[in-house]
């Protein structure tokens, strides 16, 4: 069924199906769901490594052997590192979670003091669970979820697939392909010719948070490339960040400060590849739409992702993954295979981390069309579509677990990490004579300046 999956994974980004025959999955287990939750994740993986393989082929290289650790990758789905005496604070707030109101069930996401705000405000309750249980037991569901997402919040009622499927926008992100890849005009590339570290020497300038766009330029970074994350003044999130920033440098800009964006162009003037997470008309209210951004960057490889879809009415609604399963039908399916009385997600933040690898695996393949033809790449990705893939790749539930993790599942390198020493996981996937290392530990955000690393070298 992976190898199935996998093929789906590839073609959609307009790869050769027979680069599948070159992969090996090994190890064991599944995650425990009424989806194939380790399988989708390990499709992902691999069409990520499908790409760095076809540019090392498109390169002069032989196509390498690839090899996908369906355990390992199991557990980079949920957290890839390990803390040595220090703890990541938790992700989610107090008041995030799934309430049962009068009709049905709600998530909340709250995590963001901002969101926090918008949809305590309309529950009038403060900010303690049990309070905020009893007033959304006053509320239907369609009513509060439209209510806090009017609010600037983040709230999604709990559909069935059906619903979904009926709904306005489960059909348009029905029709929406799995990953949209348009060519744009170009400008030439070059990068250094080393087989082993094949993304060295591009430059991708991140504008993602949270979760999918950050999984996508770790797997860039883990290949060479020089990742400078840029996040607003105050945006944090403590409980992610440790996970996420590995072989990056981080650093803040405020959009919409003078010299600051002075600082962004110049920053995109240089950039290869962008990558963005921000709502899908964010950055044109700022003046950084797509139009905006090739010309000020000719050639650019242009990735973005949003929630809920690029048409429909929802295509600028505020998202995360967990909304999304709560909107998709995914937590009520769930809810129905543990026979439960209450939704049940997902045990992964699957949605995230399929799309991210997925994300990485349009950017690589931009690479190669631009080194070999010249030509620029536009992306376009969706947490609601990926969930599609997971939910039309339903087979029959898991039911071999995973064996526990143990020492010898660990990176032998101390990783030196903003926050105190830390272990990583070994990575999930081997590329033959190209291993995926990072050149960096994860760091705080906002802790490197706005620079490319030539400038910051040039400084010191």
């Amino acid at each position: 069924m992976v190898m199935t999956m996998d093929r789906t994974a590839w073609t959609a980004l307009g790869g050769d199906p027979g680069a599948v025959d070159a992969v090996t999955v090994v190890g064991e287990g599944d995650l425990p769901s009424a989806f194939p939750v380790t399988d989708v994740g390990c499709a992902a993986i691999a069409a990520a490594a499908f790409a760095i393989a076809e540019l090392v082929a498109a390169r002069g290289g032989p196509f390498p052997a690839i090899a996908i650790d369906r355990r390992l990758a199991s557990f980079w789905l949920f957290r890839s590192i390990r803390p040595i005496d220090w703890k990541i604070p938790p992700v989610w707030n107090a008041t995030a979670g799934d309430y049962a109101t009068r009709d049905g069930w709600i998530k909340l996401h709250n995590n963001q003091p901002h969101h926090r705000a918008a949809s305590l405000k309309v529950l009038g309750a403060p900010e303690e669970h049990d309070a905020v249980a009893r007033a959304v037991a006053t509320w239907g569901k369609t009513e509060l979820e439209s209510a806090i997402v009017a609010a600037g919040g983040c709230a999604a009622e709990m559909r069935s697939a059906a619903e979904w499927a009926a709904h306005p926008q489960g059909q348009a992100v029905a029709a929406e392909p799995l990953v949209r890849m348009t060519v744009r005009d170009g400008a030439p590339l070059a990068l250094a010719d080393v087989a082993a570290r094949p993304l060295q020497g591009l430059r991708v300038l991140d504008l993602t948070r949270v979760l999918a766009g950050p999984i996508s330029t770790r797997f860039l970074a883990g290949y060479g490339a020089e990742v400078l994350r840029i996040d607003p003044p105050t945006w944090d999130e403590p409980g992610l960040v440790p996970e996420v920033t590995l072989g990056k440098r981080c650093a803040r800009l405020d959009l919409r400060a003078d010299a600051d964006r002075a600082t962004f162009e110049a920053l995109l003037a240089r950039a290869h590849v962008f990558v963005n997470g921000y709502r899908s008309d964010a950055l044109d209210r700022l003046g950084y739409g797509a139009a905006a951004r090739r010309r000020l960057a000719p050639g650019l490889i242009d990735v973005c992702l949003d929630a809920y879809g690029w048409t429909g009415p929802w295509a600028t609604r505020r998202g995360f993954d967990s909304l999304v399963q709560l909107s998709s039908g995914i937590a009520e399916t769930g809810m129905h295979w543990r026979n439960a009385d209450k939704p049940v997600s997902l045990p992964v933040q699957l949605l995230d981390e399929a799309t991210g690898y997925l994300i990485a695996a349009a950017v690589v393949r931009g690479v190669t069309q631009r080194l070999t033809r010249g030509s620029g790449l536009e992306a376009r990705l969706s947490l609601a579509r990926t969930a599609k893939f997971l939910v039309d790749s339903r087979g029959e539930p898991a039911t071999a677990p995973l064996a526990p993790e143990t020492p010898a599942d660990l990176a032998p390198e101390i990783e030196r990490t903003s926050w105190g020493p830390a272990h990583r996981l070994a990575p999930p996937v081997a590329i033959a004579g190209t291993p995926m290392r990072w050149d960096h530990p994860a760091c705080a955000l906002g802790t490197a300046p706005a620079r490319w690393e030539e400038a910051v070298r040039a400084k010191v």
